[in-house]
């Protein structure tokens, strides 16, 4: 596997991901990965400074899985929001390992069956703080 990109998340996000976590029980799945995640961000910034280049939550992503050469349209949302199409809760694995990423960077991220996928951020499409959606 390779090296994880460095994180760049919004003060506000891991506020509101803290109180997510600290709602669940350690034992629901996803909360040690989304924790992980939230430790090793390289840099927290304002809600206005991030670049609109980071993955932020609810943002929507454009990104290609490189075996398959399949394209991904992706909103990385809160668990409750879950579920329609394309609406990929921060609890899943790959929900998680989008959180702060930036565009050109990859991430292998677990499949079923044990083996691992290598996604590319592509572009983002839509992201609250640089479209001054800061009440998502």
């Amino acid at each position: 596997m390779s090296t994880a990109p460095n994180l760049i998340l919004t003060r506000l996000d891991v506020q509101r991901l803290e109180r997510l976590i600290d709602s669940l029980d350690e034992a629901t799945p996803g909360v040690l990965a989304l924790q992980a995640e939230l430790d090793r961000a390289g840099e927290v910034v304002g809600h206005d400074e991030v670049p609109a280049g980071v993955v932020t939550m609810n943002s929507r992503v454009h990104c290609r899985e490189e075996l398959s050469g399949k394209d991904y349209h992706l909103t990385l949302v809160y668990p409750q929001d879950a579920g329609a199409q394309g609406r990929v809760s921060i609890l899943a694995p790959v929900g998680s390992a989008l959180l702060g990423l930036t565009v050109g960077e990859q991430i292998d991220w677990p499949a079923p069956g044990g083996k691992h996928l290598k996604l590319t951020l592509l572009g983002i499409e839509y992201q609250p703080e640089a479209a001054g959606d800061f009440a998502l």
